[in-house]
Protein backbone atom coordinates (compact mmCIF):
# COMPACT_ATOMS: atom_id res chain seq x y z
CA UNK A 1 0.00 0.00 0.00
CA UNK A 2 1.57 3.26 -1.16
CA UNK A 3 0.32 6.80 -0.66
CA UNK A 4 0.08 7.53 -4.39
CA UNK A 5 -2.24 4.52 -4.72
CA UNK A 6 -4.61 5.17 -1.81
CA UNK A 7 -4.83 8.97 -1.76
CA UNK A 8 -7.66 8.74 -4.34
CA UNK A 9 -9.85 6.54 -2.12
CA UNK A 10 -13.14 7.86 -0.77
CA UNK A 11 -13.45 8.65 2.95
CA UNK A 12 -14.93 5.39 4.23
CA UNK A 13 -12.71 3.22 2.02
CA UNK A 14 -9.66 5.16 3.23
CA UNK A 15 -10.65 4.52 6.85
CA UNK A 16 -11.33 0.83 6.19
CA UNK A 17 -7.90 0.42 4.65
CA UNK A 18 -5.79 2.48 7.07
CA UNK A 19 -7.81 2.32 10.29
CA UNK A 20 -8.00 6.12 10.65
CA UNK A 21 -10.09 8.85 9.02
CA UNK A 22 -8.42 11.01 6.40
CA UNK A 23 -8.51 14.04 8.76
CA UNK A 24 -6.63 12.07 11.46
CA UNK A 25 -4.14 10.92 8.83
CA UNK A 26 -3.54 14.52 7.75
CA UNK A 27 -3.09 15.60 11.39
CA UNK A 28 -0.58 12.80 11.93
CA UNK A 29 1.24 13.83 8.78
CA UNK A 30 1.44 17.47 9.92
CA UNK A 31 2.89 16.39 13.29
CA UNK A 32 5.42 14.17 11.54
CA UNK A 33 6.45 16.95 9.14
CA UNK A 34 7.27 19.18 12.12
CA UNK A 35 9.21 16.35 13.78
CA UNK A 36 11.11 15.63 10.56
CA UNK A 37 12.10 19.30 10.20
CA UNK A 38 13.53 19.13 13.73
CA UNK A 39 15.33 15.92 12.89
CA UNK A 40 16.84 17.40 9.71
CA UNK A 41 18.31 20.30 11.72
CA UNK A 42 20.56 17.78 13.45
CA UNK A 43 21.73 16.44 10.09
CA UNK A 44 22.02 12.88 8.92
CA UNK A 45 21.16 10.86 5.88
CA UNK A 46 17.79 11.67 4.25
CA UNK A 47 15.17 8.93 4.20
CA UNK A 48 14.44 7.38 0.80
CA UNK A 49 10.79 6.68 1.62
CA UNK A 50 8.26 9.53 1.57
CA UNK A 51 6.83 10.57 4.93
CA UNK A 52 3.28 9.62 3.92
CA UNK A 53 4.48 6.13 2.95
CA UNK A 54 6.30 5.77 6.28
CA UNK A 55 3.09 6.72 8.08
CA UNK A 56 1.17 4.18 6.00
CA UNK A 57 3.83 1.61 6.90
CA UNK A 58 3.17 2.30 10.58
CA UNK A 59 -0.61 2.15 10.16
CA UNK A 60 -0.19 -1.15 8.32
CA UNK A 61 1.85 -2.46 11.25
CA UNK A 62 -0.77 -1.33 13.78
CA UNK A 63 -3.86 -2.38 11.84
CA UNK A 64 -2.82 -5.65 10.25
CA UNK A 65 -0.27 -6.88 12.82
CA UNK A 66 2.13 -7.64 9.99
CA UNK A 67 5.71 -8.37 10.88
CA UNK A 68 8.52 -5.95 10.07
CA UNK A 69 9.82 -8.50 7.58
CA UNK A 70 6.56 -8.55 5.60
CA UNK A 71 6.21 -4.77 5.58
CA UNK A 72 9.86 -4.40 4.55
CA UNK A 73 9.26 -6.74 1.61
CA UNK A 74 6.25 -4.66 0.54
CA UNK A 75 8.36 -1.48 0.46
CA UNK A 76 11.56 -3.09 -0.83
CA UNK A 77 13.67 -2.14 2.20
CA UNK A 78 15.60 -3.97 4.90
CA UNK A 79 13.74 -5.21 7.97
CA UNK A 80 15.91 -3.03 10.23
CA UNK A 81 15.08 0.08 8.18
CA UNK A 82 11.39 -0.75 8.47
CA UNK A 83 11.71 -1.15 12.24
CA UNK A 84 13.64 2.14 12.54
CA UNK A 85 11.03 4.06 10.48
CA UNK A 86 8.06 2.69 12.44
CA UNK A 87 9.78 3.26 15.79
CA UNK A 88 10.58 6.89 14.84
CA UNK A 89 7.00 7.58 13.75
CA UNK A 90 5.58 6.04 16.92
CA UNK A 91 7.96 8.07 19.08
CA UNK A 92 7.21 11.32 17.20
CA UNK A 93 3.44 10.85 17.52
CA UNK A 94 3.70 10.02 21.22
CA UNK A 95 6.01 12.95 21.87
CA UNK A 96 3.59 15.36 20.19
CA UNK A 97 0.85 14.55 22.72
CA UNK A 98 -1.84 15.09 20.07
CA UNK A 99 -2.84 11.42 20.06
CA UNK A 100 -2.86 10.71 23.78
CA UNK A 101 -5.55 8.58 25.36
CA UNK A 102 -7.12 9.92 28.55
CA UNK A 103 -5.51 8.75 31.78
CA UNK A 104 -7.16 6.72 34.53
CA UNK A 105 -7.95 9.79 36.68
CA UNK A 106 -9.65 11.56 33.76
CA UNK A 107 -11.74 8.48 33.02
CA UNK A 108 -12.79 8.12 36.67
CA UNK A 109 -13.92 11.79 36.81
CA UNK A 110 -16.00 11.37 33.67
CA UNK A 111 -19.64 10.28 33.75
CA UNK A 112 -19.17 8.25 30.59
CA UNK A 113 -18.85 4.51 31.12
CA UNK A 114 -16.30 2.90 28.81
CA UNK A 115 -16.16 -0.77 27.94
CA UNK A 116 -12.99 -1.34 25.98
CA UNK A 117 -10.81 -4.35 25.37
CA UNK A 118 -7.27 -3.64 24.22
CA UNK A 119 -5.01 -6.33 22.90
CA UNK A 120 -1.32 -5.63 22.55
CA UNK A 121 0.17 -7.94 19.98
CA UNK A 122 3.26 -6.04 18.94
CA UNK A 123 6.73 -7.29 18.24
CA UNK A 124 9.07 -6.50 21.09
CA UNK A 125 12.79 -6.95 21.19
CA UNK A 126 13.89 -9.71 23.55
CA UNK A 127 16.70 -8.96 25.96
CA UNK A 128 19.01 -11.91 26.34
CA UNK A 129 21.95 -12.11 28.72
CA UNK A 130 25.38 -11.72 27.20
CA UNK A 131 27.33 -14.96 26.92
CA UNK A 132 30.61 -14.43 28.70
CA UNK A 133 33.63 -16.68 28.45
CA UNK A 134 33.15 -17.83 32.06
CA UNK A 135 29.53 -18.81 31.41
CA UNK A 136 30.47 -20.68 28.23
CA UNK A 137 33.19 -22.59 30.10
CA UNK A 138 30.76 -23.51 32.89
CA UNK A 139 28.31 -24.83 30.32
CA UNK A 140 31.00 -26.99 28.75
CA UNK A 141 32.34 -28.25 32.07
CA UNK A 142 28.99 -29.04 33.66
CA UNK A 143 28.22 -32.26 31.72
CA UNK A 144 31.78 -33.51 32.28
CA UNK A 145 31.56 -32.92 36.03
CA UNK A 146 28.25 -34.81 36.25
CA UNK A 147 29.66 -37.81 34.38
CA UNK A 148 32.78 -37.81 36.56
CA UNK A 149 30.64 -37.83 39.72
CA UNK A 150 28.71 -40.85 38.50
CA UNK A 151 31.91 -42.77 37.73
CA UNK A 152 33.52 -42.31 41.18
CA UNK A 153 33.22 -45.34 43.45
CA UNK A 154 31.15 -44.77 46.55
CA UNK A 155 32.84 -45.39 49.91
CA UNK A 156 31.47 -48.32 51.79
CA UNK A 157 31.98 -47.93 55.51
CA UNK A 158 30.96 -51.48 56.45
CA UNK A 159 33.87 -53.09 54.59
CA UNK A 160 36.63 -50.91 56.02
CA UNK A 161 39.32 -52.73 57.91
CA UNK A 162 41.03 -51.33 60.95
CA UNK A 163 44.28 -50.77 59.07
CA UNK A 164 42.43 -48.85 56.31
CA UNK A 165 41.00 -46.36 58.78
CA UNK A 166 43.36 -43.36 59.00
CA UNK A 167 42.21 -42.53 62.56
CA UNK A 168 43.40 -45.80 64.00
CA UNK A 169 47.05 -46.69 64.04
CA UNK A 170 48.52 -49.82 62.40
Amino acid sequence: MRWRTIKKLKGEDFRRLTGVHRAVFETMLAVLRRAEREKKKRGGRPNDIALADRLLMTLMYWREYRTFFHIAQTYGIAESVCWRNIRWIEDALIKSGAFRLPGKKELLKSDVRFEVVLIDATETPVERPKKTAAMLLRQKEAPHAQIADRCRPQEQKSHLHAHDNPRQGP
